[in-house]
Order: structure tokens, then C-alpha cells, then sequence
């Protein structure tokens, strides 16, 4: 038995069943061997939900990437929403740890990079990349919860007269095309571009 092993069979319980039916008990029942077994490979359940983060991230390549800086982080943001899309509670389980292994790191490090080269100072680079990352867990958690017609829930808690501006612009706020609202949010991100920093 192998950590690998633990933590692909943590990843079939969460594409199978979601994150909530991932333990250290379920991952031991499904490979056959005793609780203390896995907890000796894995230690924890944080720790294993921050090995299986890092196992989504392997699909976030960072090969064979454009060469305008702008456009590679376009493609890597992209890529980073489509490996947390390739997971049933993708998003919800990235979200929830702080991952400082290989994947994870080398996604991170190639949005910098570009960043950087976009002509970011540091911290800029380093801020734009956090709010980067965050905008695409936010976004892909809400379109992987969806189960409901966004238009009826938000029409549930509108009044006209209270909340107008909400009103005039429900369409807007309700719209299921996670693409475009992905893309809108990327473009208003890099176009704040402070720079200097």
C-alpha cells in the first residue's frame, strides 16, 4: 500500500459520492485494510484532502503554454477551472486546504511567472495571482453546487420596491453561462492591472 494508492481511492470516493463522503474510514473500506493503515500513510483527514487538492492540480498542466504572458495566464486560469471542473466538488475541496506541494506549487509558480512578465511588480504578481485563484474557486463552487434555477432562487428573496437595482439587472445576475461570466471576470481581473508593485 502506497500514499498514491490512498489518495486515488479518496479521488473515486469524491468523484463517486462528493466530499462529504470522504473519511479515512470510507478511503480504508474501500481499499481493504484497516483505519490505522491509511492513517499511517495519510496521518489526518486535512491531510489527506490537502493530497488529494494537490491530485486535482496535476490536470492544471503547465506545458506547452502560449508565449504572451497575458494569454498564459488566460489558458492557465482556464486550465485551473476545468481541473476543479473534473472533480465532483472540485472547487469546495481546493478551497478548503492550503497546499504547498508540487502541483500546486508549479500552477501557482507559472501564474506568477506570467504575471511577472506581464509587468506586474511582486506583490502585485503575487496579489493578482491570490485573487486569480480565488475568483476561480468562487465561481466554479457556485456552478458546481447548482442545482436549482439560479432566476427562481434570487426571484425568492427580491422585492421590487426594496431591492429595484437587483431587479433591473436579475437577468444578468441569474445567467447559468458559467463560461462567459468566467471569461467577463478574468478580462475586469487583468485589465486592473496595478502595476509597480
Amino acid at each position: 500500500m502506497r500514499q498514491a494508492e490512498i489518495v486515488d481511492a479518496a479521488m473515486a470516493i469524491l468523484d463517486d459520492q462528493g466530499l462529504d463522503a470522504v473519511s479515512l474510514r470510507t478511503v480504508a473500506s474501500l481499499v481493504g485494510v484497516r483505519l490505522n493503515t491509511v492513517s499511517w500513510h495519510v496521518k489526518t483527514k486535512a491531510r489527506l484532502l490537502e493530497l488529494m487538492a494537490d491530485s486535482v492540480m496535476k490536470e492544471c498542466s503547465v506545458q506547452d503554454l502560449p508565449a504572451d504572458p497575458q494569454q498564459c495566464v488566460r489558458t492557465l486560469l482556464r486550465r485551473y477551472r476545468a481541473a476543479l471542473l473534473a472533480h465532483r466538488d472540485g472547487a469546495r475541496l481546493v478551497a478548503g486546504t492550503f497546499v504547498a506541494e508540487k502541483n500546486t506549487l508549479d500552477a501557482a509558480d507559472a501564474i506568477v511567472r506570467a504575471l511577472l512578465d506581464c509587468g506586474h511588480g511582486r506583490r502585485s504578481a503575487a496579489w493578482t495571482c491570490w485573487t486569480l485563484v480565488y475568483f476561480a474557486l468562487g465561481i466554479t463552487q457556485e456552478e458546481q453546487a447548482v442545482d436549482e434555477p439560479l432566476d427562481s432562487i434570487l426571484r425568492r428573496g427580491l422585492d421590487t420596491d426594496e431591492h429595484a437595482a437587483l431587479n433591473s439587472v436579475a437577468d444578468h445576475l441569474s445567467s447559468v453561462d458559467f463560461d462567459a461570466r468566467f471569461d467577463f471576470g478574468l478580462n475586469l481581473i487583468l485589465q486592473a492591472n496595478p502595476m509597480g508593485s
